[in-house]
């Protein structure tokens, strides 16, 4: 990928959750890239103040948040200190905060699915709502919400029951916020991606990589800065007559 921007996304407020590694991280870096203030969030802080200081420096561009967005307060208290910390709603809301609990259906603990609905499924929400709240409110134009969900959540995977679930609501939930939300033009779309290299899959066994990469046509992992570039393209008026879309980044990934 170049790193040099076209100022695309000059002048607006970006928020990134899960910004503090992967898919999250990555975007964080191409929306500056293109211009873009970033709000970076994680409920990791070191990791999102790493990625703030990988984006250059905490200053009035950019600056490290802590959330669980699984949490109704804590997303409350982000928005607040994102609006105190620029003086102004983000535009551009890109939801990439999620976790996996994998265990097949017979052995997976209650808890481990009731955790990952609540960060990937609930979270998205809340920030959604959160997020367009303030949109409106403050009568914020050319708005755009990107919510990163995964092709698993079309096509299921062996012992991800509660993960699959939960990205497949994110599809659900963004078709049903673009309908209710055009009238305040403000746009909302999802992005799935498939077998993309992140800190998620690193703790894969190998076997199951290679048997998985024999599934992608272009028999490689996706990158995360892959998945970043088309969370640009959403995000900025090139996509302007784009709402409730679905944009698969797969490889050609067909399970």
């Amino acid at each position: 990928m170049s790193s040099l921007g076209t100022g695309l996304l000059l002048g607006r407020l970006a928020l990134v959750t899960g910004g503090g590694s992967g898919i999250g991280r990555a975007t964080s870096l191409a929306l500056a890239r293109e211009g873009a203030k970033v709000a970076v969030a994680d409920i990791h802080f070191a990791n999102a103040e790493q990625t703030v200081r990988d984006l250059g420096q905490i200053n009035d561009k950019y600056a490290p948040f802590q959330v669980d967005v699984s949490q109704e307060g804590d997303v409350r208290k982000l928005f607040d200190s994102i609006v105190s910390r620029f003086s102004v709603a983000p535009s551009i809301v890109v939801n990439s905060a999620g976790i996996t609990r994998d265990n097949m259906l017979l052995q997976m603990e209650v808890s481990d699915f009731d955790r990952v609905i609540a960060v990937n499924l609930k979270g998205t929400w809340l920030v959604c709502q959160a997020a367009a709240r303030l949109m409106i409110d403050n009568n914020a134009s050319n708005c755009s919400i990107i919510n990163i969900s995964s092709i698993v959540g079309k096509v299921g995977n062996i012992g991800q029951t509660n993960y699959c679930a939960s990205k497949a609501g994110v599809l659900g939930l963004t078709k049903s916020l673009a309908l209710e939300l055009v009238k305040q033009k403000i746009r909302c779309n999802v992005i799935q991606p498939g077998f993309t290299q992140s800190p998620m899959t690193g703790k894969l066994p190998e076997r199951f990589k290679d048997k998985m990469l024999q599934m992608v046509p272009m028999r490689r992992m996706g990158t995360a800065e892959e998945v970043a570039e088309v969370a640009i393209f959403l995000a900025s008026d090139r996509s302007s007559y784009m709402t409730g879309a679905t944009v698969e980044v797969t490889g050609g990934l067909a399970l």
